[in-house]
């Protein structure tokens, strides 16, 4: 197995090597107030998404990029021989074969696409209404199953006649179709946030349970495999892995992954007589007979990575994952890993996450680490991090990054070519919102909305100083805590009304609360305004708490006061609030707006952003010299030069 850290220099030397040229860097005068400068591309990348074998070609899909691709890996050529536009979505998460054509389903928005490997012609067949197309496969005669999530439906796209059969929601109520796996007679859909494994007949459209009482309390079927004689499944957030006997679905085996901390299990294959699958956050392959039950771990072939596919060629097992492929030999037991983009993947620019800067250094959070671009040179690196970082904050030299999916906090210091893990939160948390420091405490906040399906999200308060750790869940009931600010030992923390996601929200609006970080208890909590779902960011004054609300309205609270004393419509749309004196910005996808907050008036001092963010939201960042702000242009990190003290 090629070593972590010699695989990760490979990889980003690769990635560089097709990246955009970097931008020069900045100007030293300084321009007027919105200005942009652009510094390239925010973050380069080339995630894979999910894959498909026909004949000795390995079709493999990007998420996150524009547009995404389909590479053809040639294995007797060992290259990337073609790359197949895929126009539309965010990115492939769904794919599977049927004779020598591929089909690709995108993800938001929900695209079908032909991929005729014969021709190399791509053809988009059929659009859908939905959010995702998570999941597809082929049945034996041809047709294509689909697994749509929100609403969690199953499609039915027949080739011979170019026509669409809605077989409607397996689990009514479920949101989300995650798995789908299909036969001479069945489709198996695996169903969250509630976790069900449905068999609908294909030609009556008849529904049957096949998910085991015992596991009824589960959340997802989230991946899923299948063969004559068995369906296999994986479920989070538990990292077990149920085999059920197609002809006596009472007779079943239930596997729990065995790595330490282990959440998902998010591929599955059943072949040669065992079910391999792959866990996370660890990154771990196991695999379980089915005739004698025993289970076995293959092996880490790249850590805390994420499998999105396990597929088998010529006797060998590959599995893709952001990074690249493993490939597992069950003859010998050796197991390698091979980077897609040493044989020529495409890199491009993805839909960016995150954004931060330490002065010197900005930060952009994406797939599988971010990438820093460095403002005096216009260089840029790549800082490998086992999932996606969400939310940056530096503190005396150190940059903390909040990750996706561990609801992880690592530091990382300028130069240092890997970052470090402090912890992860547990309490089946998986995604940080924010990242608050107290200077009065010496502090660090960090909160974490609960895994899909959860109730309750939890707030972690770590002491840089001595590492402790100490998690609070929940701090506002059946809410999750969406951002922070942090003054004299009181954290302000400004809720979601959603939890886990696929829950319904079960409160009408969010809230402002103090905690406080002496007591660790909240000391008040209130409503700023009626109806709203989420309070986006925070920030403060010596005087107030500014937040801005996922409606566009900012409001302030003032401390004295101790009440909501004025209000302000900014925008259409929250995003993230950065005051420096008493001025303050915010943005939307399009436009960056400054507050003047004595006068309490708001002019729009950006336009045309169009800013392309994973996950649609909206992100903004502020340098430590309070002279520019640092956005996304399309998929291009700008700065905006401000003058907030005029």
């Amino acid at each position: 197995m090629i070593p972590r850290r010699r695989f990760l220099q490979a990889a980003a030397a690769s990635t560089a090597a097709l990246a955009l040229p970097a931008a020069p860097a900045m100007a030293a005068a300084a321009p007027a107030e919105g200005t942009l400068t652009n510094l390239g591309p925010a973050s380069v990348a080339s995630p894979l998404g999910n894959g498909e074998f026909v004949g000795d070609v390995l079709y493999m899909g990007s998420r996150g990029l524009s547009p995404n691709v389909v590479g053809a890996w040639d294995l007797n050529q060992d290259k990337i021989t073609a790359h197949h536009d895929i126009p539309t979505g965010v990115g492939v998460w769904a794919m599977c074969k049927s004779g020598t054509d591929v089909y690709v389903g995108t993800h938001s928005r929900s695209d079908l696409y032909k991929i005729d490997t014969l021709t190399g012609i791509t053809t988009k067949l059929a659009e859908y209404p939905d959010h995702f197309i998570w999941t597809m496969a082929a049945a034996p005669d041809g047709k294509i199953y689909m697994g749509m999530s929100e609403p969690g439906r199953v499609v039915e796209y027949d080739p011979a006649t170019q026509t669409s059969r809605d077989l409607g929601q397996p689990a009514p109520g479920e949101a989300y179709v995650r798995s789908i796996q299909a036969d001479h007679q069945y489709v198996y859909a695996g169903v969250g946030a509630n976790a069900h494994l449905i068999a609908i007949d294909r030609r009556t459209g008849d529904k049957r349970e096949l998910l085991p009482a015992e596991l009824a309390d589960r959340d997802w079927v989230s991946s899923m495999a299948s063969n004559d004689t068995h369906v296999a499944g994986g479920l989070n957030s538990t990292a077990e892995l149920v085999v059920i006997e197609k002809a006596n679905p009472a007779n079943y085996k239930i596997v729990k992954a065995s790595a330490p901390g282990e959440k998902y299990t998010v591929a599955v294959l059943i072949f040669d007589g065992w079910v391999y699958f792959a866990g996370r956050p660890s990154g771990t392959v196991y695999r379980h007979e089915l005739a004698s039950g025993k289970s076995e771990v293959l092996g880490v072939p790249f850590p805390e990575a994420q499998t999105v596919r396990i597929l088998e060629h010529k006797g060998k097992v590959y599995g893709l994952q952001d990074s690249g492929v493993f490939v597992y030999d069950p003859a010998t037991g050796a197991m390698d890993y091979l980077s897609h983009v040493q044989r020529g993947f495409r890199a491009a620019a993805e839909a960016p996450m995150s954004v931060h800067s330490d002065g010197r250094t900005v930060y952009v959070g994406g797939k599988s680490g971010a990438d820093l671009h460095d403002l005096a040179t216009g260089k840029v690196t790549r800082l490998p991090i086992p999932g996606e970082p969400k939310t940056m904050i530096t503190v005396r030299g150190t940059t903390y990054l909040g990750v996706y999916t561990q609801g992880a906090l690592y530091a990382h210091k300028a130069g240092q070519p890997e970052a470090r893990l402090l912890f992860r939160t547990g309490h089946n948390q998986d995604r940080p919102k924010d990242l608050a420091y107290d200077r009065l405490t010496g502090l660090i906040a960090m909160p974490t909305q609960p895994e899909p399906g959860h109730q309750n999200g939890a707030l972690d308060v770590y002491d840089p100083r001595t590492g402790k750790l100490d998690t609070y869940r929940p701090v506002v009931d059946r809410q999750t805590v969406f951002s922070v600010t942090a003054y004299l030992g009181t954290l302000y923390c400004g809720t979601s009304t959603q939890e886990g996601l696929g829950s319904p929200p079960v409160t009408p609006t969010a809230k402002l609360a103090a905690f406080d970080l002496r007591t660790r208890t909240v000391k008040w909590q209130l409503e700023p305004l009626p109806g709203i779902a989420a309070v986006t960011d925070l920030a403060h004054t010596p005087l107030a708490v500014y937040g801005i609300t996922n409606t566009g309205v900012l409001f302030e609270y003032h401390l004295l006061k101790r009440k909501i004393t004025r209000t302000l419509k900014v925008s259409e749309r929250g995003g993230d609030l950065l005051i420096a004196g008493f001025t303050a910005y915010t943005s939307d996808v399009n436009a960056v707006y400054r507050v003047d907050l004595r006068a309490w008036t708001v002019k729009k001092i950006v336009t045309g952003l169009a800013s392309d963010w994973f996950g649609g939201g909206s992100k903004l960042n502020i340098a430590p010299d309070h002279r520019s702000l640092f956005a996304i242009k399309g998929r291009d990190l700008v700065s905006v030069a401000i003058s907030p003290y005029r």
